[in-house]
């Protein structure tokens, strides 16, 4: 199986590249239980910024962001993760999502995840991201994922789980909704199609 992680992070570490990177973890490991192997790959769209602009004004993607277009669009699962930048996703995560044709992601399986400075912007999950992705017909998982600054290292206490907790959640509820979903048949060649089609012709 093909578990894409899209990271919005701008910075080198990035707090949002770990939190993409532990979700993906979390996932691989649940769907290994459960009998699937999966191949990880990561869009770091700070890399695609520059491409991102230019396919907006021009209306053709460089060869870069189209490369990872089908990687998004082509995969079994995807873990989407996003700083907070004035109580929403960044303009970056939305750019790119809003270049990939809107009927791509119907019915994937998707975990939504971000970062953030402090607990008060948790709310952006529900208010702007989980809208996001029920406008691309996605399938978001139940369990949104933010962590804020003081969630790194931190266990909880009795009335709300710690990050790790959260995570581990999140990655099994993706991966159950990507070992249930039907396989994807594989697209014919224009060949492969021709002939069907001619097999089909009745001729009185």
């Amino acid at each position: 199986m093909k578990l894409t992680a899209v990271s919005a992070g701008l910075s080198t570490p990035s707090s949002t590249r770990l939190l993409a990177d532990r979700l993906t973890e979390s996932a691989r490991d649940e769907l290994a239980t459960r009998g699937h192997a999966a191949s990880i790959e990561v869009v770091e769209l700070r890399e695609l910024a520059g491409d991102v602009a230019n396919h907006l004004v021009t209306g053709f993607p460089p060869p870069r962001l189209a490369a990872a277009i089908d990687t998004v669009t082509g995969s079994d699962g995807l873990i989407v993760v996003t700083p907070v930048f004035a109580a929403s996703y960044s303009g970056l995560f939305k750019s790119f999502f809003d270049v990939i044709d809107p009927d791509a992601l119907t019915g994937k399986p998707v975990l939504i995840a971000a970062t953030g400075g402090t607990a008060r912007h948790s709310l952006v999950l529900e208010h702007a991201m989980r809208p996001l992705f029920a406008y691309l017909r996605a399938a978001t998982v139940p369990t949104a994922v933010y962590a804020a600054s003081e969630d790194w290292g931190s266990g909880g206490d009795q009335h709300t789980d710690g990050l790790p907790a959260r995570v581990r959640r999140a990655g099994a509820e993706l991966a159950a909704l990507m070992a249930t979903r039907p396989t994807r048949a594989e697209p014919e060649d224009d060949v492969t199609a021709l002939e069907r089609q001619l097999a089909d012709l009745r001729f009185d």
